[in-house]
């Protein structure tokens, strides 16, 4: 981390406020790693690659010796009290901005408590989905819906750096207003405040809505292969989009990336395999982080690992030479970012 310049996280959902015990913290932890119930008997959830990155860098940021034992480490955490210890472990994650997912609950803090807490810079992303659920929550009829949603869309516009979206599906074309209209007519019709949006013709709507507005759009697609038409069709519509994939597809993340312009995609938490498959200026950093500070420290610092240790193998290779390992990591670590998500050049 000494030599890479502050990443630039694209996607996170904030860090919790509060004082955590042992069962508390690894059930979030537990979250973090697809776990689901406790871990088996004589084990841990810091038994994983995350835990082992957590008790490896995170115990430092708050004055311990690297890998003490969790009781230790959280009673540490404790005695600094959560403000400090989250702001000790944010301000050392190496991270320079965050885009965070607006519409975090109160128990996560907002972009701006981020900044402030990381010392850094962050901005809004907005998720469409609860955008349309929020206005479905107070419209009488589809034609309010879809007016209201126009506008809402419209002025998250005037201030978000980027939208998202967990479309599985879109294809080729945006949807027909009479589709529109009947699928959200069925969704009204059924649904409770709170609902999730389940109908797929409006989350495509909303998707083709999003790119119409110029700004990025971020695509949270556990595999994006179902979005290859949509892909396509959006080449040349002047939107940039970013793929976030789910574990394993970062790899056809990154070939999508390569096949069009307009395309970029997540490093993944194994670079190595991503850098193979794209051209460098493609790729992007991502924490993913949501409540534990220490998962911000963990992405940051697994990644910038994996990224310095293909690029030294490289460059001892002879495939390239220095200044072109430093040009590649400042690239996926935080220069393409800026670019793609337009950025203040002192963002980083």
């Amino acid at each position: 981390m000494d030599t890479l310049p502050p990443l630039i996280d694209q996607h996170s959902h904030g860090a919790g406020h509060g004082e955590l015990g042992l069962g508390s913290f690894e059930a979030q932890l537990a979250a973090a790693t697809g776990a689901h119930g406790p871990a088996p008997a004589g084990t841990s959830h810091f038994d994983t690659r995350t835990g082992l990155a957590i008790r490896r860098w995170c115990p430092p940021l708050l004055g311990l010796e690297p890998s003490c034992p969790p009781v230790r480490y959280l009673a540490r955490r404790r005695e600094l009290g959560a403000f400090h210890a989250q702001r000790r472990l944010l301000g050392g994650a190496g991270i320079g901005t965050f885009l965070v997912e607006a519409g975090a609950p109160a128990s996560l803090t907002s972009a701006g408590e981020l900044a402030a807490a990381a010392g850094a810079r962050a901005y809004e992303i907005v998720r469409l989905e609860p955008l349309a659920e929020q206005v479905a929550d107070t419209s009488g009829s589809v034609a309010a819906f879809l007016g209201y949603t126009a506008e809402a869309l419209y002025s998250a516009a005037q201030h978000a750096t980027a939208f998202a979206s967990g479309a599985a599906f879109c294809d080729g074309r945006a949807p027909e207003a009479g589709e529109v209209r009947r699928a959200a007519d069925r969704w009204l019709r059924g649904r409770r405040p709170g609902d999730r949006l389940a109908e797929p013709a409006l989350v495509r709507h909303l998707l083709w809505s999003a790119v119409a507005t110029g700004l990025p759009v971020q695509l949270h697609c556990a595999d994006p292969q179902p979005l290859a038409p949509f892909l396509r069709a959006t080449a040349g519509l002047g939107c940039d989009l970013v793929l976030l994939p789910a574990a394993p597809y970062h790899r056809r993340a990154a070939r999508f990336a390569a096949v069009h312009a307009h395309v970029y995609a997540d490093a993944g938490p194994f670079p190595e395999e991503t850098l193979a498959r794209a051209p460098f200026g493609k790729l992007l950093f991502s924490s993913g982080a949501r409540g534990l500070p220490e998962l911000y420290v963990a992405a940051a610092r697994l990644f910038a690992r994996g990224l310095a240790r293909v690029v030294g193998e490289w460059t001892a290779e002879g495939l390239c030479g220095a200044a072109d390992g430093r040009r590649i990591t400042e690239l996926v670590g935080s220069g393409t970012a800026r670019r793609v998500y337009r950025l203040a050049a002192g963002a980083s």
